[in-house]
Protein backbone atom coordinates (compact mmCIF):
# COMPACT_ATOMS: atom_id res chain seq x y z
CA UNK A 1 0.00 0.00 0.00
CA UNK A 2 2.79 2.45 0.83
CA UNK A 3 4.46 1.87 -2.53
CA UNK A 4 1.16 2.46 -4.30
CA UNK A 5 0.60 5.68 -2.37
CA UNK A 6 4.12 6.82 -3.10
CA UNK A 7 3.75 6.38 -6.82
CA UNK A 8 0.34 7.99 -6.93
CA UNK A 9 1.37 11.01 -4.89
CA UNK A 10 3.94 11.78 -7.57
CA UNK A 11 1.05 11.84 -10.04
CA UNK A 12 -0.88 14.17 -7.68
CA UNK A 13 -3.51 11.50 -7.02
CA UNK A 14 -4.04 9.81 -3.67
CA UNK A 15 -6.11 6.64 -3.30
CA UNK A 16 -7.44 5.78 0.19
CA UNK A 17 -7.91 2.07 0.87
CA UNK A 18 -11.10 0.69 2.45
CA UNK A 19 -12.01 -3.02 2.66
CA UNK A 20 -9.46 -3.81 -0.05
CA UNK A 21 -11.35 -1.71 -2.58
CA UNK A 22 -10.01 1.41 -4.29
CA UNK A 23 -12.88 3.83 -4.76
CA UNK A 24 -13.03 6.06 -7.76
CA UNK A 25 -14.97 9.03 -6.36
CA UNK A 26 -12.78 12.06 -6.89
CA UNK A 27 -12.73 15.44 -5.18
CA UNK A 28 -10.06 18.04 -5.90
CA UNK A 29 -8.19 20.13 -3.31
CA UNK A 30 -7.49 23.22 -5.37
CA UNK A 31 -5.00 24.91 -3.07
CA UNK A 32 -2.57 21.96 -3.35
CA UNK A 33 -3.35 20.58 -6.73
CA UNK A 34 -3.75 17.17 -5.17
CA UNK A 35 -6.74 15.06 -6.11
CA UNK A 36 -8.14 12.72 -3.45
CA UNK A 37 -10.00 9.56 -4.32
CA UNK A 38 -11.75 8.88 -1.02
CA UNK A 39 -13.32 5.86 0.63
CA UNK A 40 -16.81 5.79 2.07
CA UNK A 41 -17.74 8.05 4.96
CA UNK A 42 -19.86 6.65 7.78
CA UNK A 43 -22.81 8.95 8.53
CA UNK A 44 -24.19 8.32 12.01
CA UNK A 45 -27.81 9.49 12.02
CA UNK A 46 -29.25 10.60 15.37
CA UNK A 47 -31.69 13.53 15.78
CA UNK A 48 -31.37 14.41 12.10
CA UNK A 49 -33.66 11.98 10.28
CA UNK A 50 -33.78 13.91 7.02
CA UNK A 51 -31.92 14.49 3.78
CA UNK A 52 -32.47 18.24 3.43
CA UNK A 53 -30.41 20.60 5.57
CA UNK A 54 -28.34 17.78 7.01
CA UNK A 55 -24.80 19.22 7.32
CA UNK A 56 -23.15 15.88 8.17
CA UNK A 57 -24.78 14.09 5.25
CA UNK A 58 -24.00 16.97 2.88
CA UNK A 59 -20.34 16.93 3.91
CA UNK A 60 -20.06 13.15 3.52
CA UNK A 61 -21.77 13.09 0.14
CA UNK A 62 -19.31 15.65 -1.23
CA UNK A 63 -16.45 13.30 -0.32
CA UNK A 64 -17.85 10.24 -2.06
CA UNK A 65 -20.00 7.34 -0.99
CA UNK A 66 -21.74 7.25 2.38
CA UNK A 67 -22.64 4.48 4.81
CA UNK A 68 -25.84 5.67 6.57
CA UNK A 69 -26.26 4.17 10.04
CA UNK A 70 -28.77 4.49 12.87
CA UNK A 71 -28.14 2.94 16.29
CA UNK A 72 -30.56 2.58 19.17
CA UNK A 73 -28.05 3.08 21.98
CA UNK A 74 -28.86 0.59 24.72
CA UNK A 75 -26.18 2.13 26.93
CA UNK A 76 -28.54 5.02 27.59
CA UNK A 77 -29.12 5.86 31.29
CA UNK A 78 -32.53 4.70 32.48
CA UNK A 79 -33.87 8.23 33.05
CA UNK A 80 -33.22 9.13 29.43
CA UNK A 81 -34.72 6.05 27.76
CA UNK A 82 -37.37 7.34 25.30
CA UNK A 83 -40.99 6.85 26.28
CA UNK A 84 -43.55 4.77 24.43
CA UNK A 85 -44.91 7.58 22.24
CA UNK A 86 -41.40 8.67 21.22
CA UNK A 87 -40.47 5.11 20.27
CA UNK A 88 -43.57 4.83 18.10
CA UNK A 89 -42.67 8.04 16.28
CA UNK A 90 -39.02 7.01 15.91
CA UNK A 91 -40.05 3.72 14.30
CA UNK A 92 -42.20 5.53 11.73
CA UNK A 93 -39.54 8.18 11.14
CA UNK A 94 -36.82 5.59 10.49
CA UNK A 95 -39.06 3.79 8.01
CA UNK A 96 -39.55 7.09 6.20
CA UNK A 97 -35.82 7.85 6.20
CA UNK A 98 -35.03 4.34 4.98
CA UNK A 99 -37.43 4.84 2.07
CA UNK A 100 -35.66 8.10 1.21
CA UNK A 101 -32.36 6.19 1.20
CA UNK A 102 -33.73 3.50 -1.13
CA UNK A 103 -33.91 0.94 1.66
CA UNK A 104 -30.19 1.25 2.45
CA UNK A 105 -30.28 2.71 5.95
CA UNK A 106 -28.31 0.44 8.28
CA UNK A 107 -30.19 -0.10 11.55
CA UNK A 108 -28.92 -1.84 14.65
CA UNK A 109 -29.01 -1.54 18.44
CA UNK A 110 -26.58 -1.98 21.31
CA UNK A 111 -23.77 0.04 22.86
CA UNK A 112 -23.29 2.73 20.20
CA UNK A 113 -19.63 3.39 20.98
CA UNK A 114 -18.71 -0.31 20.82
CA UNK A 115 -20.72 -0.82 17.63
CA UNK A 116 -19.04 2.09 15.89
CA UNK A 117 -15.51 1.15 16.96
CA UNK A 118 -16.05 -2.48 15.89
CA UNK A 119 -17.53 -1.43 12.57
CA UNK A 120 -14.72 1.01 11.83
CA UNK A 121 -12.06 -1.57 12.63
CA UNK A 122 -13.74 -4.40 10.72
CA UNK A 123 -14.26 -2.39 7.57
CA UNK A 124 -11.26 -0.09 7.77
CA UNK A 125 -13.40 3.05 7.73
CA UNK A 126 -11.35 6.24 7.81
CA UNK A 127 -14.02 8.93 8.07
CA UNK A 128 -17.01 9.31 10.40
CA UNK A 129 -19.43 12.23 10.65
CA UNK A 130 -22.45 13.05 12.76
CA UNK A 131 -24.66 15.96 13.80
CA UNK A 132 -24.41 16.92 17.45
CA UNK A 133 -26.93 16.00 20.15
CA UNK A 134 -27.14 17.72 23.50
CA UNK A 135 -28.46 15.47 26.23
CA UNK A 136 -25.83 15.21 29.01
CA UNK A 137 -25.10 11.51 28.53
CA UNK A 138 -24.86 11.98 24.76
CA UNK A 139 -22.32 14.78 25.10
CA UNK A 140 -20.19 12.60 27.38
CA UNK A 141 -20.44 9.62 25.04
CA UNK A 142 -19.66 11.62 21.91
CA UNK A 143 -16.69 13.39 23.48
CA UNK A 144 -15.04 10.14 24.58
CA UNK A 145 -15.82 8.45 21.26
CA UNK A 146 -14.46 11.32 19.19
CA UNK A 147 -11.17 11.34 21.11
CA UNK A 148 -10.82 7.56 20.79
CA UNK A 149 -11.45 7.61 17.04
CA UNK A 150 -9.08 10.48 16.39
CA UNK A 151 -6.38 8.66 18.36
CA UNK A 152 -6.98 5.66 16.11
CA UNK A 153 -6.38 7.79 13.03
CA UNK A 154 -10.02 8.19 12.01
CA UNK A 155 -11.17 11.52 10.58
CA UNK A 156 -14.12 12.61 12.73
CA UNK A 157 -16.28 15.67 12.19
CA UNK A 158 -19.44 16.80 13.93
CA UNK A 159 -21.89 19.49 12.88
CA UNK A 160 -24.74 21.56 14.28
CA UNK A 161 -28.04 20.60 12.70
CA UNK A 162 -30.34 20.74 15.74
CA UNK A 163 -30.05 24.29 17.06
CA UNK A 164 -29.95 27.80 15.66
CA UNK A 165 -27.11 28.74 17.98
CA UNK A 166 -24.78 26.51 19.96
CA UNK A 167 -25.32 26.68 23.76
CA UNK A 168 -21.76 27.85 24.31
CA UNK A 169 -22.15 30.67 21.80
CA UNK A 170 -24.86 32.62 23.63
CA UNK A 171 -23.45 33.86 26.94
CA UNK A 172 -23.63 37.02 29.01
CA UNK A 173 -20.83 39.57 28.87
CA UNK A 174 -19.13 37.85 31.81
CA UNK A 175 -19.20 34.53 29.90
CA UNK A 176 -21.77 33.00 32.23
CA UNK A 177 -24.99 31.43 30.92
CA UNK A 178 -28.26 33.31 30.84
CA UNK A 179 -30.89 32.23 33.35
CA UNK A 180 -33.70 34.46 32.11
CA UNK A 181 -35.31 33.90 28.73
CA UNK A 182 -36.00 37.42 27.43
CA UNK A 183 -32.43 38.74 27.72
CA UNK A 184 -31.13 35.36 26.50
CA UNK A 185 -33.15 35.65 23.31
CA UNK A 186 -33.36 39.39 22.71
CA UNK A 187 -29.93 40.42 23.95
CA UNK A 188 -28.07 37.18 23.38
CA UNK A 189 -29.37 35.24 20.38
CA UNK A 190 -30.55 38.14 18.24
CA UNK A 191 -27.23 39.96 18.68
CA UNK A 192 -25.35 37.00 17.22
CA UNK A 193 -24.83 36.24 13.56
CA UNK A 194 -27.98 35.06 11.83
CA UNK A 195 -28.55 31.30 11.87
CA UNK A 196 -26.85 29.48 9.00
CA UNK A 197 -28.84 29.06 5.82
CA UNK A 198 -30.25 25.57 5.17
CA UNK A 199 -28.35 23.34 2.75
CA UNK A 200 -29.96 21.32 -0.02
CA UNK A 201 -30.31 17.55 0.01
CA UNK A 202 -27.38 15.82 -1.70
CA UNK A 203 -27.79 15.23 -5.41
CA UNK A 204 -27.03 11.76 -6.75
CA UNK A 205 -26.36 10.42 -3.27
CA UNK A 206 -24.09 7.35 -3.49
CA UNK A 207 -24.64 4.79 -0.73
CA UNK A 208 -22.50 1.81 0.18
CA UNK A 209 -24.70 -0.88 1.66
CA UNK A 210 -23.30 -3.54 4.00
CA UNK A 211 -25.90 -6.34 4.28
CA UNK A 212 -24.56 -7.97 7.45
CA UNK A 213 -24.59 -4.61 9.23
CA UNK A 214 -28.29 -3.89 8.66
CA UNK A 215 -30.80 -5.66 10.87
CA UNK A 216 -33.74 -3.63 9.59
CA UNK A 217 -35.97 -1.10 11.37
CA UNK A 218 -38.20 -3.83 12.84
CA UNK A 219 -35.22 -5.33 14.67
CA UNK A 220 -35.04 -2.22 16.83
CA UNK A 221 -38.28 -3.31 18.56
CA UNK A 222 -39.63 0.21 18.94
CA UNK A 223 -43.34 -0.48 18.43
CA UNK A 224 -45.38 -0.74 21.65
CA UNK A 225 -46.84 -4.06 22.73
CA UNK A 226 -50.17 -2.46 23.64
CA UNK A 227 -52.21 -1.18 20.68
CA UNK A 228 -52.91 2.26 22.19
CA UNK A 229 -51.56 4.24 19.25
CA UNK A 230 -54.33 3.66 16.67
CA UNK A 231 -55.65 7.22 16.89
CA UNK A 232 -52.15 8.68 16.86
CA UNK A 233 -51.33 6.66 13.75
CA UNK A 234 -54.30 8.19 11.95
CA UNK A 235 -53.38 11.75 12.91
CA UNK A 236 -49.67 11.98 12.26
CA UNK A 237 -47.27 11.34 9.38
CA UNK A 238 -43.78 11.02 10.86
CA UNK A 239 -40.91 11.67 8.49
CA UNK A 240 -39.40 14.44 6.42
CA UNK A 241 -42.36 14.65 4.02
CA UNK A 242 -44.81 14.91 6.92
CA UNK A 243 -42.75 17.73 8.42
CA UNK A 244 -42.72 19.64 5.13
CA UNK A 245 -46.47 19.22 4.79
CA UNK A 246 -47.12 20.58 8.30
CA UNK A 247 -44.89 23.57 7.63
CA UNK A 248 -46.62 24.28 4.32
CA UNK A 249 -50.05 24.03 5.94
CA UNK A 250 -49.01 26.41 8.71
CA UNK A 251 -47.52 29.04 6.42
CA UNK A 252 -48.11 31.66 5.21
CA UNK A 253 -50.95 32.72 7.49
CA UNK A 254 -49.90 30.81 10.59
CA UNK A 255 -46.93 32.92 11.56
CA UNK A 256 -48.79 36.20 11.04
CA UNK A 257 -51.76 35.10 13.16
CA UNK A 258 -49.72 33.16 15.71
CA UNK A 259 -49.74 35.75 18.48
CA UNK A 260 -53.49 36.26 18.28
CA UNK A 261 -54.57 32.63 17.99
CA UNK A 262 -51.90 30.48 19.64
CA UNK A 263 -53.67 30.30 23.03
CA UNK A 264 -57.00 29.06 21.69
CA UNK A 265 -56.79 25.25 21.87
CA UNK A 266 -59.77 24.60 19.62
CA UNK A 267 -58.36 26.55 16.69
CA UNK A 268 -55.33 24.40 16.03
CA UNK A 269 -53.37 27.56 15.24
CA UNK A 270 -49.96 26.15 16.12
CA UNK A 271 -47.54 24.67 13.58
CA UNK A 272 -47.60 21.09 15.01
CA UNK A 273 -43.95 20.78 14.11
CA UNK A 274 -42.51 19.96 17.52
CA UNK A 275 -42.27 16.14 17.07
CA UNK A 276 -40.83 16.61 13.59
CA UNK A 277 -38.36 19.09 15.01
CA UNK A 278 -37.41 16.84 17.93
CA UNK A 279 -36.49 13.93 15.67
CA UNK A 280 -34.76 16.17 13.19
CA UNK A 281 -37.14 15.58 10.28
CA UNK A 282 -36.94 19.31 9.80
CA UNK A 283 -34.35 21.73 11.13
CA UNK A 284 -34.98 24.92 13.11
CA UNK A 285 -33.07 26.73 10.36
CA UNK A 286 -35.58 25.58 7.74
CA UNK A 287 -38.48 26.73 9.93
CA UNK A 288 -36.79 30.04 10.83
CA UNK A 289 -36.20 31.13 7.25
CA UNK A 290 -39.46 29.71 5.88
CA UNK A 291 -41.39 31.72 8.47
CA UNK A 292 -39.48 34.90 7.60
CA UNK A 293 -39.95 34.32 3.87
CA UNK A 294 -43.69 33.79 4.37
CA UNK A 295 -43.93 37.42 5.46
CA UNK A 296 -41.50 38.70 2.83
CA UNK A 297 -38.78 39.26 5.38
CA UNK A 298 -40.91 41.54 7.58
CA UNK A 299 -39.28 40.58 10.90
CA UNK A 300 -41.11 43.47 12.59
CA UNK A 301 -44.41 41.63 12.24
CA UNK A 302 -45.65 40.89 15.78
CA UNK A 303 -47.02 37.47 14.83
CA UNK A 304 -43.75 36.43 13.22
CA UNK A 305 -41.74 37.76 16.15
CA UNK A 306 -43.90 35.78 18.55
CA UNK A 307 -43.51 32.59 16.53
CA UNK A 308 -39.74 32.93 16.19
CA UNK A 309 -39.48 33.55 19.93
CA UNK A 310 -40.95 30.06 20.43
CA UNK A 311 -37.94 28.71 18.57
CA UNK A 312 -35.94 30.95 20.91
CA UNK A 313 -37.52 29.23 23.94
CA UNK A 314 -36.42 25.89 22.51
CA UNK A 315 -32.88 27.26 22.24
CA UNK A 316 -33.08 28.55 25.82
CA UNK A 317 -34.18 25.14 27.08
CA UNK A 318 -31.19 23.50 25.42
CA UNK A 319 -28.89 26.16 26.83
CA UNK A 320 -30.16 25.46 30.35
CA UNK A 321 -29.71 21.71 29.92
CA UNK A 322 -26.20 22.17 28.56
CA UNK A 323 -25.02 24.46 31.35
CA UNK A 324 -27.09 22.91 34.14
CA UNK A 325 -27.34 19.19 33.28
CA UNK A 326 -29.05 18.37 36.60
CA UNK A 327 -32.37 20.04 35.70
CA UNK A 328 -34.19 16.90 34.47
CA UNK A 329 -34.05 15.52 38.00
CA UNK A 330 -33.12 18.31 40.42
CA UNK A 331 -34.76 21.62 41.21
CA UNK A 332 -32.96 24.46 39.49
CA UNK A 333 -33.73 26.63 42.51
CA UNK A 334 -32.33 25.29 45.79
CA UNK A 335 -35.21 27.00 47.63
CA UNK A 336 -37.43 24.04 46.75
CA UNK A 337 -35.24 21.25 48.08
CA UNK A 338 -37.40 21.00 51.20
CA UNK A 339 -40.76 21.65 49.57
CA UNK A 340 -43.45 19.41 51.15
CA UNK A 341 -44.72 17.59 48.06
CA UNK A 342 -47.61 15.17 48.67
CA UNK A 343 -47.58 11.48 47.79
CA UNK A 344 -51.05 10.77 46.45
CA UNK A 345 -51.07 7.95 43.91
CA UNK A 346 -54.84 8.02 43.47
CA UNK A 347 -54.90 11.70 42.58
CA UNK A 348 -51.90 11.25 40.28
CA UNK A 349 -53.67 8.42 38.47
CA UNK A 350 -56.85 10.47 38.11
CA UNK A 351 -54.80 13.32 36.64
CA UNK A 352 -53.05 10.97 34.20
CA UNK A 353 -56.36 9.53 33.01
CA UNK A 354 -58.17 12.86 32.69
CA UNK A 355 -60.55 12.08 35.55
CA UNK A 356 -59.95 15.02 37.89
CA UNK A 357 -63.46 16.47 37.62
CA UNK A 358 -62.00 19.73 36.26
CA UNK A 359 -63.11 19.78 32.59
CA UNK A 360 -60.29 21.78 31.01
CA UNK A 361 -57.69 19.68 32.85
CA UNK A 362 -59.39 16.43 31.88
CA UNK A 363 -59.65 17.53 28.25
CA UNK A 364 -55.95 18.35 28.12
CA UNK A 365 -54.90 15.03 29.65
CA UNK A 366 -57.18 13.07 27.33
CA UNK A 367 -55.83 14.95 24.32
CA UNK A 368 -52.35 13.89 25.41
CA UNK A 369 -53.32 10.21 25.61
CA UNK A 370 -55.31 10.17 22.40
CA UNK A 371 -53.05 12.26 20.18
CA UNK A 372 -49.56 12.16 21.71
CA UNK A 373 -49.49 15.91 22.11
CA UNK A 374 -51.19 18.72 24.01
CA UNK A 375 -51.84 22.37 23.27
CA UNK A 376 -49.19 24.52 24.98
CA UNK A 377 -51.69 26.61 26.94
CA UNK A 378 -53.17 23.41 28.32
CA UNK A 379 -49.71 22.09 29.25
CA UNK A 380 -49.41 25.04 31.59
CA UNK A 381 -52.90 24.57 33.00
CA UNK A 382 -52.61 20.84 33.70
CA UNK A 383 -49.09 21.32 35.05
CA UNK A 384 -50.18 24.02 37.46
CA UNK A 385 -53.08 21.87 38.65
CA UNK A 386 -50.76 18.94 39.38
CA UNK A 387 -47.99 20.76 41.23
CA UNK A 388 -50.10 23.37 42.99
CA UNK A 389 -53.69 22.27 43.43
CA UNK A 390 -52.72 18.61 43.97
CA UNK A 391 -49.31 19.47 45.45
CA UNK A 392 -47.63 16.60 43.60
CA UNK A 393 -43.94 16.79 42.66
CA UNK A 394 -43.36 18.20 39.17
CA UNK A 395 -41.09 15.26 38.39
CA UNK A 396 -44.14 12.96 38.43
CA UNK A 397 -45.69 15.10 35.70
CA UNK A 398 -42.46 15.31 33.76
CA UNK A 399 -42.18 11.50 33.69
CA UNK A 400 -45.77 11.09 32.47
CA UNK A 401 -45.25 13.63 29.71
CA UNK A 402 -41.95 11.94 28.83
CA UNK A 403 -43.78 8.68 28.19
CA UNK A 404 -46.85 10.12 26.45
CA UNK A 405 -45.57 13.02 24.34
CA UNK A 406 -44.53 12.44 20.76
CA UNK A 407 -42.33 15.52 21.09
CA UNK A 408 -40.84 14.50 24.45
CA UNK A 409 -37.63 16.51 24.45
CA UNK A 410 -35.45 16.35 27.54
CA UNK A 411 -34.48 20.02 27.40
CA UNK A 412 -37.94 21.43 26.71
CA UNK A 413 -39.78 19.00 28.97
CA UNK A 414 -37.50 19.67 31.96
CA UNK A 415 -37.35 23.44 31.52
CA UNK A 416 -41.10 23.77 30.97
CA UNK A 417 -42.09 21.65 33.97
CA UNK A 418 -39.70 23.55 36.21
CA UNK A 419 -41.10 26.80 34.82
CA UNK A 420 -44.69 25.94 35.73
CA UNK A 421 -43.63 24.51 39.10
CA UNK A 422 -41.81 27.70 40.01
CA UNK A 423 -38.60 25.75 40.64
CA UNK A 424 -36.71 26.56 37.45
CA UNK A 425 -34.81 29.32 35.71
CA UNK A 426 -36.95 32.32 34.82
CA UNK A 427 -39.86 30.38 36.28
CA UNK A 428 -43.33 31.63 36.95
CA UNK A 429 -43.44 32.36 40.69
CA UNK A 430 -44.85 29.43 42.62
CA UNK A 431 -47.62 31.64 43.97
CA UNK A 432 -48.82 32.21 40.38
CA UNK A 433 -51.45 29.48 40.34
CA UNK A 434 -53.52 29.00 37.20
CA UNK A 435 -57.24 28.85 37.91
CA UNK A 436 -58.41 26.16 35.46
CA UNK A 437 -61.99 27.45 35.43
CA UNK A 438 -60.89 30.97 34.55
CA UNK A 439 -58.44 29.62 31.96
CA UNK A 440 -61.18 27.56 30.35
CA UNK A 441 -63.65 30.44 30.28
CA UNK A 442 -61.06 32.71 28.69
CA UNK A 443 -59.54 30.41 26.08
CA UNK A 444 -62.39 27.96 25.44
CA UNK A 445 -65.47 30.09 26.18
CA UNK A 446 -67.96 27.86 24.34
CA UNK A 447 -66.32 24.67 25.50
CA UNK A 448 -65.55 23.37 22.02
CA UNK A 449 -62.23 21.94 23.14
CA UNK A 450 -63.62 20.43 26.33
CA UNK A 451 -66.56 18.82 24.53
CA UNK A 452 -64.23 17.28 21.94
CA UNK A 453 -62.27 15.35 24.55
CA UNK A 454 -64.94 15.08 27.25
CA UNK A 455 -67.99 14.19 25.14
CA UNK A 456 -69.97 13.23 28.23
CA UNK A 457 -70.20 16.98 28.89
CA UNK A 458 -71.49 17.85 25.42
CA UNK A 459 -74.96 18.93 26.62
CA UNK A 460 -73.74 21.16 29.45
CA UNK A 461 -74.52 24.83 28.68
CA UNK A 462 -71.56 27.12 28.02
CA UNK A 463 -72.13 28.84 31.36
CA UNK A 464 -71.27 25.68 33.28
CA UNK A 465 -69.01 23.77 30.88
CA UNK A 466 -65.92 24.59 32.94
CA UNK A 467 -67.57 24.27 36.36
CA UNK A 468 -70.33 21.66 36.13
CA UNK A 469 -70.42 21.30 39.93
CA UNK A 470 -72.02 24.75 40.06
CA UNK A 471 -74.82 23.82 37.64
CA UNK A 472 -78.36 23.46 39.07
CA UNK A 473 -79.62 19.91 39.33
CA UNK A 474 -82.14 20.38 36.50
CA UNK A 475 -79.29 21.42 34.18
CA UNK A 476 -77.28 18.36 35.15
CA UNK A 477 -80.32 16.15 34.63
CA UNK A 478 -80.89 17.64 31.17
CA UNK A 479 -77.22 17.07 30.29
CA UNK A 480 -77.36 13.51 31.58
CA UNK A 481 -74.59 14.18 34.10
CA UNK A 482 -74.35 12.48 37.45
CA UNK A 483 -71.32 13.89 39.22
CA UNK A 484 -69.36 11.11 40.80
CA UNK A 485 -70.93 8.59 38.40
CA UNK A 486 -70.49 9.33 34.67
CA UNK A 487 -68.28 12.33 35.32
CA UNK A 488 -66.11 12.69 38.44
CA UNK A 489 -66.56 15.20 41.19
CA UNK A 490 -63.60 17.59 41.49
CA UNK A 491 -60.60 16.02 43.20
CA UNK A 492 -60.06 19.20 45.18
CA UNK A 493 -61.73 22.47 45.95
CA UNK A 494 -59.81 24.98 43.83
CA UNK A 495 -59.87 27.76 46.43
CA UNK A 496 -58.89 25.53 49.35
CA UNK A 497 -56.15 23.74 47.38
CA UNK A 498 -54.75 27.07 46.24
CA UNK A 499 -54.38 28.18 49.85
CA UNK A 500 -52.81 24.81 50.73
CA UNK A 501 -50.18 25.39 48.04
CA UNK A 502 -49.37 28.84 49.39
CA UNK A 503 -49.10 27.42 52.91
CA UNK A 504 -46.71 24.75 51.63
CA UNK A 505 -44.57 27.43 50.03
CA UNK A 506 -44.41 29.35 53.31
CA UNK A 507 -43.49 26.15 55.13
CA UNK A 508 -40.64 25.37 52.73
CA UNK A 509 -39.12 28.82 53.27
CA UNK A 510 -38.62 27.96 56.93
CA UNK A 511 -36.25 25.11 56.00
CA UNK A 512 -32.54 25.62 55.30
CA UNK A 513 -31.61 25.69 51.65
CA UNK A 514 -29.66 22.88 50.09
CA UNK A 515 -27.66 23.53 46.94
CA UNK A 516 -28.51 20.97 44.24
CA UNK A 517 -25.70 18.77 42.99
CA UNK A 518 -25.14 18.45 39.26
CA UNK A 519 -25.69 14.91 38.02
Amino acid sequence: MNSILGSLIKKKVIIVRSRNVYYQYISTIYNTGVTYITASTLVWFRRDLRLRDNPALAYASERGTVIPLYIVDTDCPEHFIPGGASKWWLNKSLISLNDSLNGQLHCTKGDASKILIDLIQKHDIKSVVWNRTYEPWQIKRDTLLKHALIEAGVDVKSFNSHLLWEPWQVLKKDDTPYKVFTPYYRRGCLSKAAPRMPVEAPENLKIEYIPNLDNGVNSLELMPDINWHTTINEMWSPGEQGASKHLSNFLPDGAKEYKNKRDIPDLGATSKLSPHLHFGEISPNQIWYAAIDSLNGNIEDVGLDCYLSELGWREFSHSLLFHFPHIPQKNFSPKFEHFPWRTDDNSLKAWQLGQTGIPIVDAGMRELWQTGTMHNRLRMVVGSFLVKNLLIDWRKGERWFWDCLLDADLAANSASWQWIAGTGADAAPYFRIFNPVTQGQRFDPQGHYVKRYCPELSKIPDKFIHNPWDAPQNILDYAGIKLGDNYPKPLVDLKISRQRALDALAQSKQQPNEVPISI
